[in-house]
């Protein structure tokens, strides 16, 4: 059975407008930075880009990721509006997040570019 995510009992998710790394007024910009800085975030949002997965079915495509790390990301990103959970199918992204996914293929080309420049393995 999927675990549903809550926000974490230590820290709330980086927000706009809330204090956060880099920004004591919580610019958007920054509340974004330190919400994708967070370690494994970016990957989980990588690996439902396709379609919604379960948690152990995430949690394997992450790789590595332990269980409670992984539930406190789906809970940060859930607080930040950015995954869901239909309680069928499992997590997947919200509108807002697949509105993120542009950038994120963009950078995907961008690090195929770098790893050619510097005659590495895609």
């Amino acid at each position: 059975m999927a675990r549903r995510p809550s926000p974490s009992p230590r820290a709330a998710a980086p927000l706009p407008g809330r204090r956060v790394r880099g920004s004591a007024t919580g610019r958007p910009v920054m509340a974004a930075l330190d919400l994708l800085g967070r370690r494994w975030t970016l990957r989980i949002l990588w690996e439902l880009r396709a379609a919604p997965l379960t948690f152990r079915a995430l949690q394997a495509a992450c790789g590595g990721v332990s269980p409670s790390v992984l539930q406190q990301r789906l809970g940060e990103l859930a607080e930040a509006g950015l995954v869901g959970h239909d309680g069928g199918s499992g997590y997947a992204l919200t509108p807002l997040a697949r509105r993120l996914m542009p950038a994120l293929l963009a950078l995907e080309g961008w690090a195929a570019e770098w790893a050619a420049a510097l005659g590495r393995p895609r």
